[in-house]
């Protein structure tokens, strides 16, 4: 690391010339990395920044105030300013430095040192540039070993944890992955107090600006971060918790991680076997439509060993719900468990004897294209598959262990090629509306083993047309009067118990825990608010359907 203006005066040679500093003290943990002799009066054109000027001021100005400006030019010089203004007493000055100096010196926060006696300059220059090229020489041994353990990382297909593990150990400092949800992938604290350090990350995470250059230090935090990611797409972020300004090793240590753990998770999205990988290449044709003609996909398809003619071909889609409050990518670890979800689905298939295309779809989702005999019971066959799958996750879905957090979409059967890419459109919709609301059947030892369009029933057509404008104004014509007037949702929940039994009023009551007379109060006060008649069937059907379109539209609760 470059030594700092403080590590220089500590130096024998420069000692020797009695150097006080007289103004801008505060500089002295700046960075030197060169040294210049200059004997002008307009030199700051000729720096950028960081070195330490040495001078016996015979060429600077005698007037104040290109004297002030001469301190000013300096300590902007190469938009950073030099390091140190070193001044030899003597030639041009006897006993002290000019006032307008000093005092200018101080207004710009550029250091000022006064050597009291005389030292020769080229021995100043000898001995800081020997030190500056041993720190650049130690840098580039740092850089080499760095390079040397991180290729080891690499070749070895080492896990996250163990990258963040050895980055830390060579930084000798704390290192943090996380991913685009601010949550922590891997931490490895070191002597830090793992409670502090992660106490309330995802806020202070949230508030890091990137930069251009992406490699960015927060002075604040004191964090430097860089982002993790290949191909264009981020998906994380690593982050080296520093107890001062980071030097150029520290940059190269997190950049060469951040590239470790990118180059790591292509080899974990690649780790399938060839005929999952084909089999996930040819599913994602299908959907996508890349196979213009479906007999090229029934070709492929039986070339894999998948019957297709004459056979009830069935779209299963396997998702694993969002975490609540926690939108966007779902991470390196749950694209290791889809690849889980597609083994697990693969060896299902193979164990019940059903010939299926099995493949990932992307990171939250599997997808297989299941081919069943034509004198099956598709029930039958699914219901032994997802039982088979939820074994394989560790437990069964009535006991409600294991991949509790999967659900299973389920398309229409097809009975060609041509209507497959059908079937998997309609069991991605269907997982997506159960991964988002699977909670509506209770939990999870309610759920049904797999969803189908109609299991979603209104609701599920209500959630797939959440984002249509012509919902969400039937929603706020049939309800926003009483949205306005009552923030707090009570009415609401008046008004959705009432409903929910049909416009039985004493049920209602007894359901929302109100006595008759006040619950009787609060439906008068709906009434009024919403100028409409709760007596009306018409009235209750439209309102209903507006609360479950409300409903739809809101985040899922918890898991």
């Amino acid at each position: 690391m470059l030594p700092t203006v403080a590590d220089l005066l500590s130096l024998d040679v420069i000692r020797r010339g009695s150097p006080q500093v007289i103004a801008g003290s505060d500089g002295l943990d700046a960075r030197v990395r060169w040294v210049h002799v200059l004997e002008l009066a307009d030199a700051a054109h000729l720096l950028q920044g960081g070195e330490l000027v040495l001078t016996t001021g015979v060429a600077l100005p005698a007037e104040p105030a290109l004297l002030a400006r001469y301190a000013a030019d300096l300590a902007s010089a190469g938009g950073m300013g030099v390091s140190a203004l070193a001044v030899e007493l003597g030639r041009r000055y006897v006993g002290a430095l000019p006032g307008v100096l000093v005092r200018a010196a101080e207004d710009t926060g550029l250091t000022l040192i006064a050597f009291e006696r005389e030292v020769p300059f080229v021995e100043i220059t000898e001995a800081v540039h020997a030190r500056i090229i041993d720190a650049q020489l130690e840098e580039l041994r740092a850089s080499e070993r760095l390079h040397e353990v991180f290729t080891e990382l690499s070749v070895s297909g080492a896990s996250l944890d163990e990258v963040v593990r050895q980055a830390a150990v060579l930084a000798g400092r704390p290192v943090i992955l996380a991913d685009l949800s601010h949550r922590v992938l891997a931490c490895e604290p070191g002597s830090a107090d793992p409670a502090r350090l992660l106490a309330g990350f995802a806020r202070r995470s949230r508030a890091l600006v990137s930069s251009p250059g992406r490699t960015a230090y927060d002075e604040a935090s004191g964090w430097l971060f860089t982002p993790v990611g290949a191909r264009g797409e981020d998906w994380g972020r690593v982050i080296l918790v520093c107890d001062g300004p980071p030097g150029g090793t520290d940059t190269v240590l997190i950049e060469r991680t951040a590239t470790t753990l990118a180059l790591g998770r292509l080899l974990t999205r690649h780790a399938e076997s060839l005929d999952r990988q084909a089999h996930r290449t040819l599913i994602t044709g299908i959907i996508s439509q890349a196979h213009a003609d479906p007999a090229e996909a029934a070709v492929r398809s039986r070339a894999l060993g998948v019957p297709v003619d004459g056979r009830q071909l069935i779209a299963m889609v396997l998702r694993l719900r969002q975490p609540a409050g926690h939108p966007g990518p779902l991470g390196v670890s749950a694209h290791a468990r889809v690849l889980d979800i597609a083994d697990a689905a693969a060896a299902a298939c193979r164990a019940e004897r059903v010939p299926a295309l099995v493949g990932t779809l992307d990171d939250a989702r599997a997808g297989a294209m299941l081919s069943v005999s034509p004198h099956a019971d598709p029930d039958r066959v699914l219901h032994g598959l997802t039982a088979r799958i939820a074994e394989r996750g560790g437990g069964s879905r009535e006991g409600g262990s294991g991949w509790d957090d999967l659900v299973i979409g389920v398309g229409a059967a097809a009975g060609s090629m041509r209507d497959v890419r059908r079937s998997f459109l309609e069991a991605s919709q269907v997982a997506d509306v159960a991964a988002e609301r699977s909670g509506w059947s209770g939990g999870s030892q309610d759920r049904p083993a797999f969803y189908r369009l109609a299991d979603l029933r209104l609701r599920g057509l209500l959630h797939l047309l959440r984002d249509d404008p012509r919902v969400q104004t039937f929603v706020e014509r049939e309800l926003g009067p009483l949205l306005a007037a009552e923030p707090d949702t009570s009415l609401l929940d008046v008004l959705a118990a009432y409903l929910a039994v049909g416009g039985n009023k004493a049920e209602a009551a007894k359901r929302a825990h109100l006595a008759r007379p006040t619950f009787y109060e609060r439906l008068r006060r709906i009434e009024r608010i919403l100028g409409t008649d709760l007596g009306s069937a018409e009235s209750r059907t439209s309102l209903h359907v507006a609360l479950l379109a409300l409903e739809a539209a809101r985040p899922a609760p918890a898991a």
